[in-house]
């Protein structure tokens, strides 16, 4: 779904449709074609997406509309999680990384930092 999404990615807001992949923010023959009723536009499901074949050399003849940017990042988190592996991934923030967490330590400091950060939320809802 990566194509559809990071590179390709239209989701709605406010009842209209933007654009949010890199593709077609750097392009702006690809993003006026696809706001111009030419290609398809289908609701955005991971799952679809990632078994669609798609064209590099044109225009694309179907793009995948997510019911908010918001939405779209949850589907995709939630389609990750679908996947079958030995271990869970994070995305680390601070360091800007994916990490793999397949070990009791991880699992410890992982547990430790979203600890610390529970933390910081409650001081900051007390001062609130």
């Amino acid at each position: 779904c990566y194509w559809f999404t990071v590179e390709f990615g239209i989701c709605k807001q406010d009842g209209q449709l933007k654009a949010y992949g890199a593709g077609l923010l750097s392009s702006f023959g690809e993003l006026e074609y696809c706001l111009s009723g030419k290609p398809d536009m289908k609701p955005f499901e991971p799952a679809v997406t990632g078994e669609q074949k798609y064209p590099i050399t044109q225009y694309q003849p179907v793009y995948y509309v997510a019911q908010s940017f918001q939405n779209a990042q949850k589907k995709v988190r939630e389609y990750a999680l679908s996947i079958p592996r030995p271990f869970t991934v994070r995305y680390n923030p601070y360091t800007q990384s994916v990490e793999i967490v397949d070990t009791n330590i991880q699992v410890q400091n992982l547990a430790q930092d979203i600890q610390s950060d529970m933390t910081l939320l409650a001081d900051a809802l007390k001062k609130i």
